[in-house]
């Protein structure tokens, strides 16, 4: 027996012994409590059976758009975002890529993402995406109306010759300040922002966290508001048939929703977006903070909500529907004006 079917063997036992005290967690809590990732848990077949894809990850990721009407799933620790649709003008020869289909919509970040595996579980099939810690980082699930065909032909084409152990590579804990050397600098080039794209540029040149700039640049650009002040702007949105957009990102994935939403549901702690093709699951108790982002660019300002943790990691983001070239959809930013005790800039 080789040492993969070793390390194999010894992580199912435990897996068992774990499932049959706690048969309702989900995989990322199982790996959580038996002191592995993930994607270890995939390798070593607990509760699925798994087939190693080798290659680079761009090319399988490439051939996503032949399988079909699919969900796509991306997600942090706090929020899950699924989404149902076909992928189309796929762009991944590069370290970034896009997906720009008018149903799937993501930002890939290539230099994360290290492992790949044809998964089963009972009936549903999917691919999934782990980065170098087996940390989830996409997942794509066949659905009814999915080309069964492609995806065998895809696992067929890319399937190792034999598994071998995603060994989990820790990365260093990220020491961005949280208090910039000059607030007033940060403020002045806040100011003067051309596109939101520039916003993370800014970040890294004024050497200064996300939730750090926030709190530094004054409540005209950044204003913190009521946690629950999520349930009340999807529910006005609900009520009024708002389009609006949902960003949900992990290290390796952003994955954005555009459109209106209708079915909400709270579940415990998790508060929930059921629609057709867009269900958002988001723990409400782990959100520390939540703010009102103001700012400018060259259709106008661009107003967002964003949910942060304890740990001042971004959760969730919103936005109300709009592309380059269109302002902001004046009845979303009624909507976060009307959100804050404090006025604007405008």
């Amino acid at each position: 027996m080789n040492n993969f079917q070793e390390t194999a063997n010894a992580l199912q036992t435990r897996y068992q012994a774990l499932l049959a005290t706690e048969p309702k967690l989900r995989a990322r809590e199982r790996a959580a409590r038996l002191d592995v990732s993930e994607a270890q848990l995939v390798a070593a077949d607990c509760g699925v059976a798994s087939v190693q894809l080798d290659g680079r990850t761009q090319a399988i990721f490439s051939r996503l758009g032949t399988l079909g009407h699919v969900m796509a799933l991306s997600r942090n620790d706090w929020c899950v975002h699924e989404r149902k649709g076909t992928y189309e003008d796929i762009q991944a020869e590069g370290m970034v890529g896009l997906v720009l289909g008018k149903d799937i919509d993501l930002r890939m970040f290539f230099f994360a993402w290290a492992h790949c595996y044809a998964v089963t579980e009972g009936e549903r099939r999917s691919l999934q995406f782990f980065d170098a810690e087996g940390i989830a980082l996409h997942k794509v699930y066949m659905l009814e109306e999915s080309d069964s065909a492609a995806y065998d032909a895809l696992v067929a084409e890319f399937a190792a010759a034999e598994k071998t152990w995603p060994e989990a590579k820790p990365y260093a804990p990220d020491t961005t300040p949280d208090v910039p050397e000059d607030a007033a600098a940060l403020r002045d080039t806040w100011l003067g922002l051309q596109d939101t794209h520039a916003f993370f540029p800014m970040l890294k040149k004024h050497k200064v966290s996300r939730l750090g700039a926030l709190r530094s640049v004054g409540n005209d650009l950044a204003q913190q508001i009521d946690n629950d002040a999520v349930e009340t702007m999807l529910q006005r949105a609900a009520e009024t048939d708002l389009g609006i957009m949902c960003f949900v990102g992990n290290r390796g994935m952003v994955q954005i929703h555009s459109g209106p939403v209708k079915k909400l549901v709270r579940t415990g702690p998790w508060y929930n977006i059921l629609d057709p093709l867009f269900n958002l699951h988001l723990n409400t108790e782990a959100v520390s903070s939540t703010w009102v982002v103001n700012k400018p660019t060259s259709d106008g300002w661009v107003t967002s909500l964003e949910l942060y943790n304890e740990g001042g990691e971004l959760i969730v983001q919103f936005f109300g529907v709009r592309k380059p070239g269109v302002p902001e959809l004046a009845a979303w930013r009624e909507l976060l004006i009307g959100l804050c005790a404090e006025p604007l800039a405008a």
